[in-house]
């Protein structure tokens, strides 16, 4: 039978004992190099996709005719090489739960891996700071906000996104602007033709219970808003819904927060990404503002933990699993 290459994390080092491990991992007793992340945890094919990507996007960077790039090829290569968890049992005995202990991330912006860690952090922050949010305005309500603008060029994408931020600020200056809080974020995809790129903005906005009875914002009129503040003779997509009475905002966090690039959109065109790379350059994703900034600010000033619980160091723990990435192994 011939053999299958794959890509993944495999074990490096292990210590722990055979009641923990082998009875809940598949293990080649003659080959022990052989469990697989994806065998011992269900996020493993999550960590085998970002770091596979992020191999890809490395050679983007070191094939780049400008040496500029070959520092970030260097980084993202060696970004989360290996991977050290704690291991203990679930309740039910009968699946291991993984805590991640020890990892070095290159934290180049549009590695994958680091991309998606980002992400992490971010939905953390707004999980934790949205419970007191509706504790301390228990009658406000919430709404999703689409703000768009026709396609760019990749190469003037900074240019845009700089007169997309300036016109949202316009439209928080307005009279008819009633929110009175948000979390705003910049999403780019990539366009059908290669060479544009379509930016638009993400905004999950809190407004007075008296919004929908006193200063409503029409559909049309959200359009006919964006509009103005564009300063464009063309009618902009503006795409508002409100979130029903008592349903919790935070079922919108993973859309609003999700990533500022789509993974397969930063691998799909070695020349496109690494123009986006040059035109993001220092340039700010995700923003918040009014009452909802004072939360953000107040919980990074008490440096709350922002890491999932199944990601907690657990100091107690004697057993453990260091995985290292394998670009090519066989099986």
């Amino acid at each position: 039978m011939s053999s299958i290459v794959h890509q993944g994390f495999l074990v490096f080092s292990e210590n722990s004992n055979d009641s923990i491990c082998s009875h809940h991992v598949p293990i080649n007793q003659e080959d022990k190099n052989q469990i697989n992340l994806c065998d011992v945890s269900k996020v493993g094919k999550t960590w085998d996709k970002h770091k596979a990507n992020a191999d890809r996007i490395s050679k983007y960077y070191m094939n780049a005719s400008e040496g500029s790039f070959e520092r970030y090829a260097m980084r993202v290569k060696k970004c989360s090489e290996w991977l050290e968890f704690g291991l203990s049992l679930e309740e039910s005995k009968d699946t291991l739960q993984l805590n991640l202990l020890n990892a070095q991330f290159c934290r180049v912006r549009h590695c994958p891996v680091c991309q998606w860690r980002r992400s992490l952090i971010w939905k953390a922050k707004a999980y934790k700071i949205l419970p007191q949010v509706i504790a301390d305005y228990p009658k406000y309500r919430w709404l999703f906000i689409t703000l768009t603008v026709k396609n760019c060029n990749i190469k003037e994408l900074r240019l845009t996104i700089d007169w997309m931020n300036k016109a949202f600020k316009r439209l928080t200056e307005l009279k008819s602007w009633s929110v009175k809080g948000w979390i705003k974020s910049v999403e780019v995809t990539k366009g059908q033709d290669g060479i544009s790129a379509h930016p638009h903005l993400h905004i999950l906005a809190i407004v007075q219970p008296s919004y929908f009875s006193h200063g409503y914002i029409s559909q049309a009129k959200w359009v006919e808003l964006w509009q103005q503040c564009l300063r464009v003779d063309y009618q902009p997509i503006a795409h508002v819904s409100a979130i029903a009475k008592h349903h919790d905002p935070k079922a919108l966090i993973p859309e609003i927060l999700k990533y500022q690039v789509k993974e397969s959109d930063l691998v799909a065109d070695k020349e496109w990404f690494l123009e986006l790379t040059r035109q993001l350059h220092k340039s700010r994703a995700i923003a918040v503002g009014g009452i909802l900034r004072q939360y953000m600010q107040e919980l990074e000033k008490n440096n709350q933990s922002l890491i999932d619980k199944s990601e907690e160091k657990n100091e107690d723990s004697q057993e453990n699993l260091v995985f290292r990435w394998s670009g090519n192994y066989t099986s």
